[in-house]
């Protein structure tokens, strides 16, 4: 049966040549994209073979490469060892005197008791002070694996500014252990504390340094451990314990 012709449709042999001339390009395309690869592929082997066949002759690029490399590796290892050695001279020789102690800001007090710390023979000794940070400054482990919680508490004015009172100890008291994981918990500052406070501490097993204590602790070398009686004994043993 003919097809019969209406206005807007195409006779149906038409419509066979039509679809017929699209497939054969898009064939076209197909084919022409693959020799595209095809053609890439063998340059790329090509280049790699020159290049390769250029190393071989010339083998002394390859020495001198793996020489220079070498070199470079040698000396970033040699320049961290080094800094590492001049960084572990400078925790050993660290000593601040509370006048120092009075002029920092309270971030740099917290930072500083941080590097006491590690002074101290505390080297993950860490400064977590800030928005949020629930009654710990500072946290670190001795080596005695005893885990310090220390919340610091600055005064720019020294003995002249406010006193520490119970309700600074009483935050500690119930952030340190439960939240911290604290063996010891411990309130520094450079200032002054009141004597309900200390009471306090003493009752919940938690350690007071006061201006004083501080004083001899940062201008001094012992450890802060030698300077404060009742600690919890060593989680493991140790040649010092």
């Amino acid at each position: 049966m003919s097809p019969r012709t209406r206005k807007g449709w195409a006779p149906a042999g038409r419509v066979v040549r039509r679809r017929a001339r699209r497939s054969g390009r898009r064939r076209q395309r197909a084919d022409d994209r693959l020799l595209g690869l095809l053609a890439a592929a063998v340059l790329a082997v090509a280049l790699v073979v020159a290049v390769v066949h250029w190393l071989l002759a010339h083998w002394w690029v390859l020495a001198l490469v793996g020489l220079l490399a070498v070199l470079g590796v040698g000396g970033r290892l040699h320049l961290k060892r080094r800094s590492a050695r001049w960084e572990a001279v400078r925790a050993r020789g660290l000593r601040y005197g509370l006048a120092q102690l009075d002029a920092l800001h309270h971030s740099r007090f917290e930072e500083a008791v941080r590097d006491l710390m590690r002074r101290d023979g505390c080297p993950d000794a860490s400064r977590v002070g800030g928005g949020g940070d629930l009654g710990a400054d500072v946290k670190a482990t001795d080596p005695y694996g005893r885990r310090w919680v220390i919340q610091c508490k600055h005064r720019r004015a020294g003995l002249a500014g406010s006193a520490v009172g119970t309700p600074d100890l009483q935050v500690l008291n119930g952030t340190a252990r439960p939240v911290h994981g604290a063996d010891v918990a411990v309130i520094v500052t450079n200032g002054r504390v009141t004597a309900p406070a200390v009471a306090f501490a003493g009752q919940q097993r938690l350690h007071v340094v006061d201006r004083h204590t501080l004083g001899v602790w940062a201008a001094g070398s012992r450890p802060l451990w030698e300077l404060l009686r009742a600690l919890p004994p060593p989680r493991r043993p140790t040649a010092r314990s």
